[in-house]
């Protein structure tokens, strides 16, 4: 189960959650403004635990039929921005050790790391295409199997630098997925972003589902720059989830209004940006604490 607030026009703040037992007639609803989390509104969510199936050449196979995994289409309102924050104890414990300005540069980057595996794996539920079937178990058995489809294209496009620290781990939750690496600066006075390398094919392939990772939506600048190079190469938002340790509400008000129908996975929304455009309480400078440079 999952659990909504708006955050503002028809952004929505959702609490992700693995519940699946509670009665669909005790869901409730309610429209809110930031920062109140006192009424929410529910919607029932289907985990789908992605997992690869490695075949010995010994074993017999046999072949499989493809099957879409299904969508969050669940909530109502697809054209609205979602914004997910999964209420996952592991997910509020490495954004604490984030937070923290004493926690030093390796286990800081270990944190994020962590941290992005996590909300990785949330953001995949319900998302992935399936492929389902039968193999041969080691005991002689015939059992049916479900596994991401190797033949749908998952990229993976973390923002440098701090990027690469939050999707370090996404190959080990992501099968066969391919990594395009796009650098984005902020001039510290005029906070307007600039790209310094762009390694995004011309155009991605159809069916193709790509985790933008970026760190810090703060101003919302870098992450704007981001999905407009992405809609260049042919992407729709449904094809496209934003993964973040830290969102405010200046980024997430302009993806609202450009991108509605965007989800967004963050470890945990913080209330306000600094006039030297940093999320306050925030977690400083993601990429310095990550590389230590």
């Amino acid at each position: 189960m999952a659990s909504c607030s708006t955050i503002s026009g028809n952004a929505f703040r959702c609490y992700s959650e693995t519940l699946r037992s509670a009665p669909r007639q005790q869901q409730q609803c309610g429209r809110v403004t930031m920062p109140n989390h006192s009424s929410l509104f529910s919607f029932n969510s289907s985990p789908i635990i992605a997992q690869t199936l490695g075949a010995s050449p010994s074993r017999r196979s046999i072949p499989v039929r493809a099957k879409m995994a299904a969508s969050e289409g669940s909530i109502k309102g697809s054209n609205r921005m979602l914004v997910f924050v999964p209420p996952h104890p592991l997910i509020k414990h490495w954004i604490s050790v984030l937070r923290n300005d004493q926690t030093p540069c390796p286990i800081f980057r270990s944190a994020i790391a962590e941290l992005g595996r996590l909300l990785m794996y949330e953001a995949s539920r319900e998302w992935l295409p399936t492929v389902v079937g039968e193999i041969m178990s080691p005991m002689g058995a015939a059992a049916s199997v479900e596994f991401i489809d190797p033949r749908e294209p998952i990229a993976v496009v973390p923002i440098l630098r701090a990027g690469l620290a939050l999707a370090e781990h996404a190959s080990t939750v992501l099968p066969a997925n391919k990594i395009y690496h796009l650098g984005i600066s902020r001039d510290e006075e005029t906070l307007l972003p600039s790209v310094y390398l762009n390694k995004l094919p011309d155009e991605f392939p159809d069916n193709s589902r790509v985790f933008l990772v970026d760190p810090m939506l703060a101003t919302g600048g870098t992450i704007i720059a981001a999905m407009d190079l992405l809609k260049e190469r042919g992407l729709s938002v449904q094809q496209i989830k934003v993964i973040c340790a830290v969102a405010a509400p200046p980024a997430l008000s302009k993806l609202n209004e450009k991108y509605p129908g965007l989800h967004v996975y963050t470890g945990i929304i913080d209330p306000e940006v600094n006039e030297k455009g940093f999320i306050i309480p925030g977690l400083g400078d993601p990429g310095d604490r990550s590389f230590g440079t």
